[in-house]
């Protein structure tokens, strides 16, 4: 009896409350996470204990929070005129001084600006071009946290243009809200685009409206109950608004994928005669467990992450384990309950023309039992040349570029970006991004030592100027300045690190591109220790489930493989620029944190399909199949499952390749190719070439570790168990039966 025995007699017997208290317990949730969006942070990008962000606490405590390019408003002259124009200027110091008076609540005042205002200092040599075309005026908006700001900036978004003045709104704020609301944007057509698309295409693979609709409701039900959850994890830490989307997206993939497996078994149970209480049982019994143990792969990947510093990735991997465990647990508790409850009547409303073969014989023959059958009588001809095409696809790695996030990420015609583009043009020495210095020191004569130094710095767009002295902490300074390419400012940061400082004096250096770079930093010190732990996790819990330590290292070679291929097409693509022009995209470095987060996904999804692969060829083993007849076996019965388990996962991500944002489109293209390949190459090339390679080794274990009798997924079931034997060195089409000659030799 399986370990699931008296859980599943539980949901045979009380299927009704099982539906009603679960169902409704998860529609609660999914009520409690209304309005999530309002509760997400913006904050989690860089490394809290880098020195770049303890410059940055220090100087917020020592001076106040720096608003200064919250929100810069450009203002253009007309044509033949310039801003100190009487008119012109009165017009646009009329509306500058309105705007603390109209938002109180969002607005603390104008920082400063090149003509007077009520709140702001003028300083026209700061605040206007030398031709007097152009001028700025900067705006703090109220807020303790980014996230705050943020909220209160959005507020006031729509009221800041000045009609018949030409005017660009740029900032801190205009850019991040622009962010914001592309992902939020994203979400929403997922909603609209993937989901019907989802919805018809489960229809023709069930050719059912009730099968389809089932791994729809558990997908729909995962989402629901994950914003609950997600919601509540707000309370108590703060979660990037970037979570919401990738989280769903995750989410509604996996629990329809989990929803699949479970409903296709279920059918072909009923397909093999058994009455519907077994065949719930046996279901959960085999692909109810599969999916526990899957679901607990992608979680202890997804946990990994927790090992960077982020609060970023801390989210995403808190999101990402509690949707793909709802996703588990709903699919072996509702799913099964409602499946007791329809019984047979699952094939209502729909046709039965594609699914009745396929659950009704042992699919040995179907076309992929005979591609792999193809593929072992000839595995080294199929290997070599396949695994020498993924390794030339692999080699764009070596151009890999890591950035952090930036205007550069919204569509090259975008408002927000166009205006701070502009903004950079005409100010190059007001760039919002400087590199800043935090100097400690009781001797203040010591600042002119260390400004003479600091200024000897490589790479630097103008000196430092004269230190800020803290009124409210004595001996705190600060000065700041921008540098020719922020994107490139390792040498500056390297330099300003490394140069000598007076007796007792001590500096940090902050700004955003000494956070980006100690966010990489961060990343590539842990990503060796993350990296050693999934393997390990993983390989742990293959080997606890197949009793075996050849496979789980076969699973991971082949991840690893599938992977690197996919990394070296985001490289070729997003850094190399390739497609630049139909995507909508800036050639750029990728956002490092985000390549983390693609690469947990895929590999959990890799190892996911890898297990219900690996189950049925086990399975298949338990039953007396012989080891290149048990891989035949396994893979004809999961390779369309597989097929459209993927399938499924491509249309949900391909809807994030329409983003306008650009980190948006790696994660969805990313995901996209790591499926494509995942699901034709290694699972229906690369799998069976080497298994068959491998024969009975593949299976080897010490002798602890051999069970004394194996424990596959589930018994196998009597029809297939008593098939006839089919020899892969045997042409496939010599093989091949009709349903009615296999059911006449039963």
């Amino acid at each position: 009896m399986s370990e699931f025995t008296h859980w599943i007699d539980l949901l045979v017997r009380r299927r009704f409350s099982v539906i009603v208290l679960v169902v409704g317990g998860l529609l609660a949730l999914g009520v409690y996470g209304l309005g999530l969006h309002s509760h997400l942070s913006v904050s989690g990008w860089d490394d809290p204990g880098s020195e770049s962000a303890k410059a940055a606490r220090l100087k917020d405590h020592a001076f106040g929070d720096d608003h200064v390019a919250d929100l810069l408003l450009l203002f253009h002259a007309p044509d033949g005129a310039t801003v100190d124009d009487p008119g012109f200027a009165a017009t646009v110091t009329a509306h500058l001084d309105s705007l603390p008076q109209r938002f109180p609540d969002e607005i603390i005042a104008v920082n400063g600006a090149y003509w007077e205002t009520d709140t702001g200092l003028a300083v026209p040599e700061i605040f206007g071009t030398e031709d007097r075309e152009h001028a700025f005026a900067s705006i703090a908006i109220r807020g303790d946290d980014d996230t705050a700001v943020l909220n209160n900036y959005r507020e006031i978004a729509g009221e800041l243009t000045l009609p018949g003045v030409a005017m660009e709104i740029a900032g801190g704020q205009p850019v991040a809200l622009a962010l914001n609301d592309t992902m939020a944007h994203d979400q929403r057509r997922m909603e609209l685009i993937a989901i019907p698309a989802v919805a018809l295409l489960l229809f023709f693979l069930f050719g059912g409206v009730v099968a389809a609709a089932l791994p729809l409701a558990v997908g729909g039900l995962t989402v629901l109950a994950a914003w609950g959850v997600v919601r509540f994890l707000t309370t108590f830490m703060e979660v990037n608004s970037f979570v919401s989307p990738v989280v769903s997206m995750i989410g509604l993939g996996l629990a329809i994928d989990y929803g699949l497996f479970i409903v296709s078994r279920f059918r072909e149970e009923l397909a093999a005669g058994r009455d519907v209480p077994d065949a719930v049982r046996r279901t959960v019994a085999s692909a109810g467990r599969t999916v526990v143990f899957s679901a607990t792969i992608v979680v202890a990947a997804a946990g990994a992450i927790l090992l960077f510093p982020h609060g970023f990735l801390r989210s995403f991997a808190l999101g990402a384990m509690t949707t793909v465990t709802l996703a588990a647990a709903i699919s072996v508790t509702v799913l099964p309950a409602i499946l007791a409850v329809l019984g047979r009547r699952v094939d209502w409303l729909g046709f039965n023309r594609f699914h009745a073969r396929r659950a009704g014989t042992d699919q040995r023959n179907n076309p992929w039992g005979r591609i792999a059958g193809w593929v072992m009588r000839r595995p080294i001809l199929v290997a070599v040349p396949v695994v020498a095409i993924l390794v030339l696809l692999i080699a764009p790695v070596r151009d890999v570029a890591f950035g952090g996030i930036s205007e550069r990420f919204l569509p090259p015609e975008h408002p927000a970006r166009l205006a701070q583009q502009h903004f950079d043009e005409l100010f190059p020495l007001r760039q919002i991004n400087p590199v800043e210095l935090v100097v400690i020191t009781r001797a203040d004569a010591d600042m002119d030592t260390v400004l003479d130094t600091a200024n000897q710095a490589p790479g630097l767009k103008a000196a430092f100027p004269s230190p800020l002295h803290a009124s409210s902490q004595l001996g705190v300074f600060t000065t700041s300045t921008v540098v020719q390419d922020a994107r490139s400012a390792d040498a500056t940061i390297d330099y300003l690190r490394a140069m000598p400082l007076p007796p007792g004096a001590s500096m940090l250096v902050g700004g955003q591109s000494a956070i980006e770079r100690d966010s990489v930093d961060a990343l590539l010190n842990r990503m060796p220790w993350v990296v050693v732990l999934v393997f390990l996790l993983t390989t742990a819990l293959m080997v606890l489930a197949f009793r075996s330590l050849v496979l789980p290292l076969q699973a991971g070679l082949l991840n690893l493989l599938g992977l690197g291929t996919t990394l070296g097409v985001l490289t070729w693509i997003f850094v190399g620029g390739n497609g630049a022009g139909l995507l909508n995209f800036t050639p750029q470095p990728i956002m490092a944190l985000v390549l983390v987060l693609i690469i947990a996904v895929i590999y959990g999804l890799s190892t996911d399909y890898q297990v219900f692969l690996l189950a049925r060829i086990h399975e298949a083993r338990s039953g007396g199949a012989a080891n290149t007849e048990a891989v035949r076996i396994g893979i004809a019965r999961t390779g369309w499952i597989i097929s459209a388990a993927a399938l499924i996962l491509v249309v949900v991500c391909g809807a994030f390749a329409l983003s306008d944002l650009v980190m948006m489109q790696y994660i969805a293209i990313g995901m996209v190719t790591a499926l494509v390949i995942d699901a034709t190459v290694l699972r229906m090339l690369l799998v069976p070439a080497t298994m068959r390679l491998l024969g009975e080794f593949y299976w080897w274990a010490p002798a602890p570790l051999r069970p004394v009798e194996s424990a596959g997924s589930g018994p196998e079931p009597k029809a297939a168990a008593a098939a006839p034997r089919v020899d892969v060195d045997e042409p496939a089409a010599e093989s091949e039966e009709s349903v009615a000659d296999m059911e006449s030799r039963r």
